[in-house]
């Protein structure tokens, strides 16, 4: 089952399970990197920032939907899920829709730098560690590409008497 949105963007419901996961999972983590802090904080106004996204991706991330796959029991395991999604959804999005990849890299610079003010002072070494490994995953999309697998081209068989 596809949703066309609005502008040239047809995503999956898987799709748009990813997207979210992507990005309210590089909301918790920077929450959970400042777990002695006021995690709750980081991540309400992370949420909300996220919740103020316009286009196609503000459309997906606005989706009334539970993110099930949000669930490590350890920020590393946390961080397993969301770095490789924050990459595939790049990956997808500059595929299909190079802009809406622009505006979804935005949405989680904006979402970030509100978590980030969330906390009284200045973020924390493990917060700023976060924010770096976060910006890195979503980079990775432009430096290694998503292979886009072909089938060799087989000739029919012929048969042999």
């Amino acid at each position: 089952m596809s949703v066309t949105l609005p502008l040239p963007l047809t995503l999956s419901v898987q799709d748009k399970d990813s997207l979210r996961t992507a990005a309210y999972g590089a909301v918790s983590l920077l929450a959970a990197a400042d777990a002695a802090g006021s995690p709750h904080k980081i991540a309400t106004h992370g949420s909300l920032a996220l919740a103020s996204a316009t286009g196609p991706v503000g459309h997906v991330l606005a989706e009334k939907s539970k993110i099930g796959n949000l669930n490590g029991k350890s920020v590393a395991a946390l961080a397993d899920q969301v770095l490789p999604a924050l990459t595939a959804a790049m990956a997808l999005l500059k595929k299909q829709a190079p802009g809406e990849a622009d505006n979804f890299r935005a949405t989680i610079d904006i979402a970030l730098e509100a978590a980030s003010r969330a906390r009284k002072g200045e973020p924390t070494p493990a917060m700023t560690a976060m924010t770096r490994k976060i910006t890195e995953a979503l980079d990775a999309a432009s430096r290694h590409p998503v292979p886009v697998l072909r089938t060799p081209y087989l000739p029919p068989r012929t048969r042999t008497p």
